[in-house]
């Protein structure tokens, strides 16, 4: 009965795996859809967005700007016509102005240029930002996938454990029932098969905490029938380490993006501190306008009526003193078009500001500037320092999980052959179930070590061979 529900579950697991081969995924195209789909990387992308277009705006704020104006206003009783700048009494008056202004910064201590520099370099920083976000989430999907595959194998391992202690324990049944064992090995070894099945269940639990780890990093739905492809991985040689850790930080100092983000930024707050040093600088600009308006009180000569003598006063005796005659204009509408093409005016100004006092806030910026270009250098030197710890630690942890193997593989090999006489002796009634079991457990634990081993070194070289440029593969 054991041994059937041993070959049940083997045929179960087989037929998962092959049900999902065609859903199955590749390392290739895990990064692939995590490239097009991850969010954390969209979020990078729409940064440098965001940058593009800022970088943009301040190549266009060298441009001269130009604004238009349009008014109305109404008047009564003693008011100013703006057209004619003549009051009137007791009227109503309804004006329009239209105008066009324009401003054109000429010098303010280079601040525009510097902006348009620390833009440009912001933007290749944010680029470089992407690459890293993408390094990372490269790095986490492929420990994830490997943690996958190392739990495959643990299942695998496991089950083919239990396998053998089925066997034993249908062996030792019909010894027991024979009468030549005592019922107490036979319990003892249905005890062994009871913890290994549920070293089974916590492995199974394993592999499907695995899996939901590398969807979650994926962004995809969970999907109980999500599986990958399991490539056949070499055991690794016993010196494949040829390169020394201190020429692969060489190597990741010029490439990685996170370094190059980082000198971007040192170069962005330099740029930074010159623009607010150029607060300080006077501001020159060229200025221009352009102004019109219309009065609906305001009337033009239409005609010239006959000479006439006007009064212009008086002399000592009373007696009135005209003028010579002179022509009497005749007035009347004067149409919309007319006066905003008679009322046009511009004009053209060049100024000069100089900053004298400003509560101190230049010196602020100044001062500001400077913190952040310190603190720019500051994480320059620690990305380079984490740089360095991480491939030294991936180095040092590659060397370990390789001795780790080394060593264990021949324990492995010892401990396999320990195992097969120990049965061999166990069958005949020469081991008791207590040392059986633990060279059993000895041997599974040992299975588990290797497998470890394996893979540790595996990730750790391939963090290694990231770091010179090379592509994430199995």
């Amino acid at each position: 009965m054991i041994r059937k529900s041993i070959i049940l579950s083997l045929a179960l697991l087989a037929m998962g795996f092959s049900l999902s081969a065609q859903q199955a995924w590749s390392l290739e195209y895990c990064l692939q859809y995590a490239m097009e789909n991850n969010i954390q990387i969209k979020q990078s992308v729409l940064t440098t967005e965001y940058n593009e277009n800022l970088l943009k705006q301040s190549k266009l704020g060298q441009i001269p700007n130009l604004s238009g104006s349009a008014g109305f206003n109404q008047s009564w009783g003693r008011a100013l016509d703006q057209t004619t700048y003549q009051y009137t009494e007791d009227q109503s008056i309804g004006s329009y102005n239209f105008g066009l202004s324009s401003y054109a910064n000429l010098f303010n201590g280079l601040q525009v240029r510097n902006t348009i520099l620390q833009n440009e370099l912001n933007l290749m920083a944010s680029y470089e930002d992407v690459e890293s976000v993408k390094n990372e989430i490269s790095l986490s999907i492929a420990a994830a996938y490997l943690t996958i595959m190392f739990n495959q194998e643990l299942v695998a391992v496991t089950l083919s454990q239990m396998e053998v202690t089925g066997q034993q324990v249908e062996r030792t049944g019909k010894m027991v029932d024979a009468g030549k064992l005592a019922k107490g090995n036979l319990l003892e070894l249905k005890a062994q098969y009871a913890s290994e099945e549920l070293n089974l269940v916590n492995a199974e639990n394993q592999l499907s905490i695995s899996l939901l780890n590398l969807q979650q990093i994926l962004d995809l739905p969970i999907d109980t029938a999500f599986s990958i492809l399991i490539p056949e991985l070499a055991d690794p040689d016993e010196n494949p380490l040829v390169v020394d850790a201190q020429e692969v930080y060489a190597i990741a100092e010029d490439i990685m993006p996170t370094i190059k983000s980082a000198i971007l930024s040192l170069e962005s707050a330099e740029k930074g501190l010159a623009i607010a040093k150029g607060g300080r600088s006077p501001q020159l600009y060229l200025s221009a306008n352009y102004n019109t308006g219309y009065s609906d009180i305001r009337e033009q000569v239409v005609d010239v009526g006959p000479p006439e003598q006007i009064p212009i006063g008086e002399t000592m005796s009373g007696e009135p003193v005209v003028s010579y005659p002179q022509e009497i204009p005749v007035y009347g509408a004067y149409p919309f078009l007319d006066q905003v093409r008679d009322n046009r005016s511009s004009g053209v100004g060049l100024g000069l500001s100089i900053p004298i006092f400003n509560s101190w806030s230049i010196n602020t910026n100044i001062a500001n500037a400077r913190i952040m270009h310190e603190n720019a250098k500051l994480d320059l030197q620690s990305r380079k320092l984490t740089l360095y710890a991480s491939v030294h630690q991936s180095y040092a942890d590659a060397l370990a999980a390789l001795k780790k193997f080394n060593a264990t593989q021949e324990a492995l090999i010892s401990m396999e052959e320990s195992f097969k006489y120990t049965e061999k002796k166990f069958e005949v009634g020469l081991v008791n179930t207590v040392d059986y079991n633990t060279s059993k457990n000895q041997l599974i634990a040992t299975q588990s070590d290797l497998l470890q081993a394996k893979y540790d070194f595996i990730f750790k070289t391939k963090i290694l061979n990231f770091y010179q440029g090379e592509p994430i593969t199995l």
